[in-house]
């Protein structure tokens, strides 16, 4: 059995296919190519796959399109996607105006 965490292997070479043209992930418009290049560029984890090419990242935050790469990644490295560690998961963050933390500041009380 192969494991994701052996990094020894060789997975063999890109191959592109006729369906790399593929959106996977809708909100950062991630193909299926990318995702399968990626792995063949040393990205093997969900974690380096969102950082590299930042699927996962948009509004959604995977919401839509963690299970369709995490299945990509483990065809391309031969797993089962059992094995591939899920990304970690954050909170979205929105620009914030610094007027809004100068009112947090203020003890005017009348």
């Amino acid at each position: 059995m192969n494991s994701v965490n052996d990094r020894s292997r060789d997975i063999g070479e890109y191959v592109p296919a006729e369906d790399d043209d593929m959106l996977i992930c809708r909100c950062e418009e991630i193909t299926k190519g990318e995702i399968r290049r990626a792995v063949h560029d040393g990205m093997w984890t969900m974690t380096e796959i969102r950082r590299y090419l930042r699927a996962g990242m948009g509004l959604c935050q995977g919401q839509t399109c963690s299970w369709l790469v995490k299945g990509i990644v483990a065809r391309e490295l031969g797993v089962s996607p059992a094995e591939i560690e899920p990304a970690t998961s954050r909170v979205p963050m929105r620009p914030i105006e610094m007027h809004i933390f100068a009112k947090e500041g203020d003890t005017d009380e009348e």
